[in-house]
């Protein structure tokens, strides 16, 4: 049986402000959450809304208001890679976008682009957002020219472009390197390695290796020149870079990956070439990859705040930072088995 208090009609915002006494443009401004309604006038209409089952149409209040409350999502891939085969800390970034974003009370809308019939960025444009985030591998240099211009306006955001001379949002490198070098010194390491792409188009790859190098040297160690081969994934990277390593016969006994899964690769090598790790040598990555919870061993890491980054992303893309802002998610040490307990 319905319940009587059901109406048997779509009920109007005028027959709340009959039943709440006020007038129409008051339950509006009121349901909405305008703050020039008192307390007690958005009380009295919600309590009557609530008793007629009314409900916001959000479509109309959207087009009357000319915000959408939708962020596009852009999640830039490699070409004809399959979803599961993205990079988790991707995932991880994306998730943390529209948590965010949620908060605000914004929907998204995620396009997930890797070749050209792909490549679309007119969503505020048609407006089917208020902004625009664009996330994923620097390494889809078609992707990122397409997309060249939307990162020099005020309502996009972006993590992982291969550009710099645009507002971005990063991890905070520079500290994390620093971190890395810190507990590898103290647990007694001392001829230290970095590996990972310094490439002109890896900018954060970069920035760790340049607070790698000032670390060390602070240190009085020489940490080198950076040791890199190239792939088809992080993970190939790590294991062709730790190849050539142990080849080369240059000596070490910790390594900082510039991310997690070139670590993974790196750890395989290590271990099917007779390295013990964390005895012979210490082992950090970069990203905060859960899957190091996994590996063998366990990969010590530095890891973002991901729930800060979601939260610098789309405040870029609504123009709520502060001019000058630092856009740089913090970071902490995640310790596991990799590196050696601190002496």
């Amino acid at each position: 049986m319905p319940n009587q208090n059901t109406p048997s009609h779509r009920v109007t915002s005028f027959e709340v402000a009959e039943r709440a006494g006020v007038n129409q443009s008051t339950v509006s401004r009121a349901l909405s959450g305008d703050s020039s309604i008192t307390d007690a006038t958005r009380e009295k209409v919600r309590r009557a809304a609530d008793e007629l089952g009314y409900r916001v149409d959000a479509r109309a209040a959207r087009l009357r208001s000319g915000k959408t409350r939708t962020l596009a999502i852009v999640v830039i891939t490699k070409p004809d890679i399959e979803a599961t085969q993205i990079n988790p800390f991707h995932y991880n970034l994306l998730g943390s976008v529209c948590a965010a974003a949620s908060e605000k009370g914004y929907q998204s809308l995620v396009s997930f682009q890797s070749v050209e019939e792909q490549f679309y960025g007119d969503f505020v444009e048609t407006r089917q957002a208020d902004g625009v985030i664009l996330i994923g591998t620097s390494t889809n240099d078609a992707a990122w020219a397409h997309h060249r211009a939307l990162l020099e306006r005020e309502d996009v955001a972006s993590w992982g472009s291969p550009y710099v001379d645009h507002r971005r949002v990063d991890s905070d490198n520079r500290a994390g390197a620093r971190m890395a070098v810190e507990r590898l010194l103290a647990a007694g390491h001392r001829d230290l390695v970095f590996i990972g792409d310094t490439r002109q188009t890896q900018p954060q790859f970069r920035e760790r290796f340049a607070s790698f190098s000032d670390a060390t040297r602070e240190a009085g160690i020489d940490g080198g020149k950076a040791i890199f081969e190239d792939g088809e994934t992080r993970g190939q990277q790590g294991r062709r870079s730790a190849r050539t390593l142990i080849d080369s016969g240059r000596g070490f006994d910790g390594i900082f990956c510039s991310c997690d899964a070139m670590a993974f690769g790196a750890l395989e090598v290590l271990r099917e070439s007779g390295v013990d790790v964390p005895r012979d040598v210490g082992v950090i990555g970069f990203d905060g990859l859960g899957s190091g919870a996994h590996s063998s061993p366990p990969l010590t890491t530095v890891e973002p705040d991901f729930a800060r980054a979601g939260v610098l992303l789309v405040d870029t893309a609504l123009g709520l930072t502060k001019s000058g802002e630092r856009r740089r998610a913090p970071v902490r040490l995640v310790e596991r088995a990799s590196v050696r307990t601190a002496t």
